[in-house]
């Protein structure tokens, strides 16, 4: 069953008397359960197209049909609604509230969940319970990094979107979040989808979209995914 689907999606940024096309007629589908990555240089539209996906942005023309509901026809009241119960985001910087713990950055993201999870169940996922009550600068930046996905999955969306979720982060703590990440989706259910300009991340996915110049230029099934340690780079 598709989760999500992009049809012919473009985004067109007026900067001055300048049009920018960050995205180019995009079009592709993602299974409901895949683990997903986006894969594309700087400037290829990655960004765009997750902000889309997620509702934080309208598209030009186009559909993304999330579950079967066209969100791009959906009133700004229903988009919140949308962020707030069905999707989670994962990015490349933490975004946690410097002034509250662990537990409350969480419990923060579940007061606006109308289905939440148990707050000690994602911290025990996320390896993170021995801490939970620890303020985000007594925390080492993989274990940051582990309180915003514990908060993204603590509102029990439908789908994870994670920016260069590794792109702050050294190898070693890196792949960790990766094994986190790959856990979240098999043991968990949830969709998750990677948006990364490292293609070696790209291993380890169900499903790779390759992305330029704001056009999906592959879309393949991966039949063979390492798991994250197996991954160098």
């Amino acid at each position: 069953m598709e989760i999500i689907k992009v049809e012919d999606l473009t985004k067109t940024y007026l900067m001055g008397e300048v049009e920018v096309n960050a995205l180019r007629g995009a079009s592709f589908s993602i299974e409901e359960g895949e683990f997903a990555v986006i894969l594309g240089p700087s400037g290829s539209g990655k960004s765009t197209l997750l902000n889309i996906m997620g509702g934080m942005d309208t598209p030009t023309s186009g559909k993304v049909i999330a579950s079967g509901e066209d969100i791009t026809d959906y009133s700004e009241r229903k988009l919140t609604e949308y962020r707030r119960n069905r999707v989670g985001f994962v990015f490349q910087f933490y975004n946690l509230m410097a002034n509250l713990t662990a537990e409350e950055n969480i419990e923060l993201s579940t007061e606006l969940s109308k289905d939440p999870l148990q707050i000690a169940e994602t911290l025990t996922a996320v390896g993170l319970y021995e801490r939970r009550g620890h303020f985000p600068s007594q925390l080492s930046g993989g274990e940051q990094q582990r309180v915003s996905i514990a908060r993204a999955i603590a509102k029990n969306p439908l789908l994870l979107l994670c920016d260069e979720p590794t792109g702050a982060l050294d190898y070693t703590t890196g792949i960790s979040i990766l094994e986190l990440l790959r856990k979240v989706n098999r043991e968990m259910g949830k969709t998750v989808i990677v948006i990364t300009h490292n293609s070696d991340i790209a291993l380890m996915a169900d499903r790779v979209l390759r992305m330029n110049s704001g056009k999906i230029i592959e879309d393949k099934v991966n039949e063979n995914p390492v798991s994250a340690s197996d991954i160098k780079w």
